[in-house]
C-alpha cells in the first residue's frame, strides 16, 4: 500500500492517531504482535519518530487502542445485527453472526482484543465499549430469568469465538468459510443445529 506522505503539521487532529492506528494493524498482519514498533509505524505514515508520542505513550498504548478500536467495531455490529428484530433467539443469532464475521473481516483486531499480554495503560479504563454487556442482554433473554445472565452469554459467545478461531487458524476450508457472507452464514447454521440449553 503506497501512501502520500504528510509532515507532522499536515495532520488535522485525529488523522494522525487513525493513520497510525491503521499502520499498525497492518505491521501487526505482517510481523506479528512483537514486530509491532512505534518506529515502524512512524515511519509508513511518513512523521517524526516524535509524532506518534502525542497518541500513545509506548507501545502497549497503541496496541491498547487497537483493542479498543476493535470492540467499539464490535459493538457496532452488533447492534447494526440485532436492529429491527423483536424475537430473542434472532437476536442472539444476530450477534453471534456479526461476531463471527467481524473477526474474519478484522482478523488482527480479534486477535489483539483477546491478547493476554495487553496491559491497560496508566490513567486509561478498561472498556470493551458494551460488546459484553449487549450479548449478557441478547442471552439472557434467551435463557430466562433463572440463569446466570453472564453464564449465559459465556455460552453463548463459545461458539462464535471458537468458529472465528477456527477460520482464522485456517481449520475450515476456504469453500465454506472464503468470504464474510460465507462465514456469517456458516455461523447461522451452527446456530441453528446447536441450540443448547439456550433454546
Amino acid at each position: 500500500m503506497t501512501r502520500r506522505k504528510k509532515t507532522d503539521d499536515t495532520y488535522h487532529h485525529g488523522d494522525l492517531r487513525d493513520a497510525l492506528l491503521e499502520v499498525a494493524a497492518e505491521v501487526v498482519a505482517e510481523r506479528g504482535l512483537q514486530g509491532l514498533s512505534i518506529r515502524e509505524c512512524a515511519r509508513r505514515v511518513g512523521v517524526s519518530h516524535a509524532a506518534p508520542y502525542r497518541h500513545f505513550a509506548d507501545k502497549n498504548a497503541l496496541v491498547y487502542a487497537l483493542a479498543q478500536q476493535g470492540f467499539e467495531w464490535l459493538a457496532a455490529a452488533g447492534r447494526a445485527a440485532m436492529h429491527g428484530l423483536d424475537d430473542p433467539r434472532d437476536r442472539l443469532d444476530a450477534y453471534g453472526a456479526a461476531y463471527a464475521r467481524f473477526a474474519f473481516e478484522h482478523p488482527v483486531h480479534h486477535r489483539i482484543m483477546f491478547a493476554s499480554e495487553i496491559e491497560v495503560p496508566e490513567g486509561a479504563e478498561k472498556s470493551d465499549a458494551g460488546a459484553f454487556d449487549l450479548l449478557v442482554e441478547a442471552a439472557a433473554a434467551v435463557a430466562g430469568p433463572d440463569q446466570d445472565p453472564e453464564l449465559a452469554a459465556v455460552a453463548a459467545w463459545a461458539l462464535p469465538h471458537g468458529l472465528a478461531m477456527l477460520v482464522l487458524d485456517g481449520r475450515i476450508p476456504t469453500e465454506k468459510a472464503g468470504t464474510g457472507d460465507q462465514v456469517e452464514a456458516l455461523a447461522r447454521r451452527l446456530f441453528a443445529m446447536w441450540r443448547g440449553p439456550l433454546g
